[in-house]
Order: structure tokens, then C-alpha cells, then sequence
């Protein structure tokens, strides 16, 4: 049985508030949860306090049995100090899409193929087969081209 704290959707439609649980990682988002750990109310201005109330005591004590934090509750959890939030790097999403389709275009000009940066290879110009009434001589066409 694997163990996760996440957010369990609470609320009504469009005012979510959400409770901060120990579940299985199979149960349901909002199903099944072993202990509720504090809530999160995400309508609220960051400054107030009321907007997160965790018991750290009892998220260390969970962590100590090998429950695993999502990856809004490690987030809390660094800006608390409790656990360090690894830093990912997504170079590519701060590019605007245009910039981003204006630079491959650029690479595959100069280097006469796509670029290696993440870009998507280059599609290739392939003829449709005709269809022949002889299953051989399609199989030919096809080696043919």
C-alpha cells in the first residue's frame, strides 16, 4: 500500500476548498482517505493564514511511514520548511510559441534539419501508394518509392 498526502477537492462549484489528506495512492481524489491532515482554501489572499493550516507534526509522522507528498503539499511543505522542494527546469516553457517555431524554422534552414533542441522532427514528404489490383505489384510500388 502506497501512501500519499494530497488535496481532496471540498467546496461547491467554483469555490474549492480543499482538505489536505493521507489516502492510498489508488482511492479516488476525493474518495477514500486514511486521515485528514489540515485544508486549503486557495480563495483566500496569500497573506492571510487562514489560507493554509497544516499539522506539521502529523505530516512529519506520516512521512516517517513512507507517505510520499504530492507535488502542491511539497510545495507547501518548502515554503514551511519541512522538506526541499527539488527545482525543475522547463527551458522550453518560457519560450512563446511563435519564438519557438521561428527558431526551428531558423535551425532547419541552416543545418538543412530540424533542430535538436526539442523540436519536433521534420516530417517527410512520402507519395500516397496506388492501389493495384495484384497484392505483388502494391508491394513493389512500395519498395519502388
Amino acid at each position: 500500500m502506497s501512501l500519499v498526502i494530497r488535496l481532496a477537492r471540498a467546496g461547491t462549484k467554483k469555490r474549492p476548498v480543499y482538505h489536505v489528506v493521507v489516502a492510498d495512492n489508488r482511492a479516488p481524489r476525493d474518495g477514500r482517505f486514511i486521515e485528514r491532515l489540515g485544508y486549503f482554501n486557495p480563495l483566500l489572499p496569500k497573506e492571510k493564514t487562514e489560507r493554509l493550516k497544516l499539522d506539521f507534526e502529523k505530516v512529519q509522522a506520516w512521512m516517517k511511514k513512507g507517505a510520499q507528498p504530492s507535488d502542491r503539499v511539497m510545495r507547501f511543505l518548502d515554503a514551511a520548511g519541512i522538506m526541499k522542494r527539488p527545482k525543475r527546469n522547463n527551458p522550453e516553457k518560457a519560450i512563446p510559441r511563435k519564438e519557438r517555431k521561428a527558431r526551428e524554422e531558423e535551425a532547419a534552414k541552416a543545418g538543412g534539419a530540424p533542430a535538436a533542441e526539442g523540436g519536433k522532427p521534420a516530417e517527410k514528404a512520402t507519395e500516397k501508394p496506388t492501389k493495384a489490383d495484384n497484392p505483388a505489384e502494391a508491394a513493389l510500388a512500395q519498395a519502388a518509392s
